[in-house]
């Protein structure tokens, strides 16, 4: 892992690629969505701050439990001058995610607990299809997995 001397306020992309364990591309692609920031030099390199580490394992911890990245990207901005997040930050932000969270886990466990039936079914073409048709919402009108738009009868 390169050493960066403690003088030095700034990392190149592979610098920063190496600390974080984020691939360069990964890197590139945080900053085209607004994730993390870099100046440049005369030359033309990218050149990061030491507090990127800090965003870009905020940033990889909260897509591993699957916040989507623009709402990490929101996050991020809502804090004071687009800081680098804090415990009390990552707390905050987790606990207005939690919810979110929740739900995918209640969805994940009635897929997993559903999954027989759908397998049973092979083409799913149950009436009352759980995972095409959650809770049956449309069984009053169709039937089947697949809903296809109600067409009107052309009018003579």
């Amino acid at each position: 892992m390169p050493q960066i001397p403690q003088t030095r306020h700034e990392l190149t992309v592979g610098q920063l690629s190496a600390r974080s364990g984020a691939a360069v591309s990964a890197l590139h692609f945080y900053e085209t969505k607004g994730l993390i920031s870099s100046t440049r030099t005369s030359g033309n390199q990218r050149r990061y701050t030491r507090d990127a580490l800090r965003r870009v394992a905020f940033v990889r911890a909260a897509q591993r439990v699957g916040i989507p990245l623009a709402t990490i990207r929101d996050a991020l901005r809502e804090l004071p001058e687009e800081r680098t997040p804090t415990r009390e930050d990552w707390a905050r932000l987790s606990r207005s995610w939690r919810s979110e969270l929740d739900e995918r886990i209640k969805q994940l466990a009635r897929l997993r607990d559903h999954l027989t039936d759908c397998i049973g079914c092979g083409c799913l073409s149950l009436e009352t299809c759980v995972l095409s048709n959650p809770d049956d919402v449309f069984g009053d009108r169709l039937t089947g997995s697949r809903l296809m738009p109600e067409r009107r009868a052309p009018e003579a």
